[in-house]
């Protein structure tokens, strides 16, 4: 078992007086293998700590005086308001206090043991340090306005493209490369091949997604000082690259996995990203000139920006919501859905009653859902239109007709519930659902729809019924 000591000292403690005070309270206990050291932040810069932590081979961390004062500690401190850090220290480590705090005249000192971790087991960052980590997570965004005319200052940019080269790869093949582009002329080009599919884009949207896809800026190429293409070379490496052999796929998760770790590194630098997806990846290789074997997988636009929104654009603007987590963890297998710790619902519906209200239907999308069990070109024809196959093989690639292979009829119920709830965070407020079949799992993937409309606030109607909704 390994051991954490809380340390709270004033400013100019001793390492001699730390080192007796905690040689005392280490008697007598075995092992004395000390794993970590955390005090308050502001004393790690103590001279007299630094080589008590060095000493016992231990690194140092530090937490607020907010966190520490959360923690119900055994002993408090004598003196109203004064934060308690050595017990708490140790509570808000995860450890279990086996010493309370002990004192000398300038420190105190308190033991906690780790008893389910194994010696080996490596320490997490301090809770500060930690929570950097995940508000960058958080704060990440793909930002298309409020670019600066402000140049990258080169240091910048090279941690910035460490950090990318830095991500991990299938048997470290490091598939990619990244190709810098201020040329003017050259963005210009690539802005063009964006504003064509944009136009294309608009054109395939009904009416009500059109009117709101036109307020939405899709691309600051011409904006930001800097274009960062990333490329994947998918033959990198040869022929036995560890990992890649049964899933191809892997090389260009791992060219993925470095822009992510690109973008997270460029916000903690002050950097905005906007990633460009509205091209064929062909036709930009040929404005950069790439090699026939290499790949675009992404065009990133870079630079300093005014700020950083509280919320993503596609948020803000009502396109698109954020999924809950809750609907994406499954525990021990598909369907069991829960978040941990708590008891897994393996039916969809009753998750469904229980999270109504979570997402609420605020678009005023409408779309025509028909359920069909085989696919037929002329239900496409609206801009409107979605398919729902319920049967037969897997349809050629459309993003029109979803694949919902039911096996059962609960089983299409569960589907029809996710189909529902998938639409209404994209912006769908109208569900339109049309049963082109009389099978029982067609019927029982539209009732699935309605079950999940429902829970969210959204309406469906069909041809000769009443219309329902949760209002």
């Amino acid at each position: 078992m390994t051991l954490v000591l809380g340390i709270g000292l004033r400013s100019g403690t001793s390492y001699r007086e730390l080192r007796d005070l905690v040689d005392a309270v280490l008697a007598g206990l075995e092992p004395q293998e000390v794993s970590q050291v955390v005090t308050v932040n502001g004393r790690e810069s103590e001279p007299g700590l630094q080589r008590l932590a060095a000493s016992l081979g231990a690194p140092l961390f530090t937490a607020t005086k907010l966190e520490l004062s959360q923690q119900p500690v055994p002993t408090p401190s004598e003196r109203p308001g004064t934060t308690n850090v050595a017990e708490a220290a140790v509570l808000l480590s995860g450890a279990e206090l086996v010493v309370p705090k002990r004192k000398s005249a300038r420190a105190t000192v308190a033991v906690g043991r780790f008893p389910h971790e194994p010696l080996t087991a490596a320490p997490g960052y301090a809770v500060g340090e930690r929570d950097v980590v995940h508000r960058v997570l958080a704060e990440r965004r793909d930002v298309r306005r409020g670019f600066l005319d402000r140049p990258i200052a080169d240091d910048v940019l090279t941690r910035v493209l460490e950090s990318a080269h830095r991500a991990p790869s299938v048997g470290l093949s490091q598939p990619w490369d990244f190709v810098l582009v201020r040329d003017l002329a050259t963005r210009r080009k690539v802005h063009d091949l964006a504003v064509a599919q944009r136009d294309a884009f608009a054109a395939s949207l009904p009416a009500d997604r059109r009117s709101a896809f036109d307020g939405l800026k899709i691309e600051a190429i011409l904006d930001t000082p800097l274009n960062i293409a990333v490329t994947c070379d998918p033959g990198r490496g040869g022929r036995h690259v560890l990992g890649r052999h049964a899933d191809p796929r892997t090389t260009w998760f791992s060219a993925a996995i470095a822009i992510q770790n690109l973008w997270l590194a460029a916000r903690a630098e002050g950097l905005g990203v906007g990633w460009v997806s509205f091209f064929e990846p062909g036709e930009v290789g040929a404005v950069l000139d790439l090699p026939a074997h290499v790949e675009l997988v992404g065009y990133l636009c870079v630079g300093h920006v005014e700020e950083f929104a509280a919320a993503p654009e596609l948020v803000r603007s009502g396109w698109a919501a954020r999924r809950p987590l809750s609907w994406a963890v499954h525990q021990e297998g598909w369907g069991q859905r829960g978040l941990p710790g708590e008891q897994p619902s393996p039916v969809i519906v009753d998750d469904a009653a229980a999270a109504a209200g979570v997402v609420r239907a605020a678009g005023a999308q409408v779309v025509r859902l028909v359920v069909v069990e085989a696919t037929d070109a002329a239900h496409l024809e609206r801009a409107e239109a979605l398919v729902v196959q319920v049967g037969g093989e897997r349809p050629e690639a459309d993003f029109g007709v979803l694949w919902r292979p039911a096996r059962t009829i609960d089983e299409a119920v569960e589907l029809g519930v996710e189909v529902a709830r998938d639409l209404v965070l994209q912006g769908v407020g109208t569900i339109h659902l049309e049963v082109v079949s009389d099978s029982a799992v067609a019927a029982g993937l539209a009732r699935g729809v309605r079950l999940g409309a429902l829970a969210c606030g959204a309406v469906t109607d069909e041809p000769g019924q009443v219309t329902h909704s949760s209002a």
